[in-house]
């Protein structure tokens, strides 16, 4: 795509690690551990969404933003 005179770039995209790595062997039982706390029944994704979804039935606002806060933390 050709840019024009004038043009920015919003971002750009590089395929690459944030930090490199080197893996000497794997290990799949701590592979499905660790998968399971991310997003497992008691991972941290279910945990975030269970605060965010609780906030809608609190009856004042600083309750809401309490769980608000929790849920975006989670």
């Amino acid at each position: 795509m050709a840019m024009g005179k004038g043009e920015l770039l919003m971002w750009t995209y590089k395929k690459a690690l944030q930090y490199p790595i080197n893996i000497k062997c794997t290990d799949p039982r701590l592979a499905k551990v660790i998968i399971s706390q991310y997003g497992g029944p008691d991972g941290e994704l279910a945990a975030s969404l269970r605060y965010l979804s609780q906030r809608f039935g609190m009856p004042d606002q600083n309750s809401k933003a309490i769980l608000n806060d929790i849920g975006t933390e989670e």
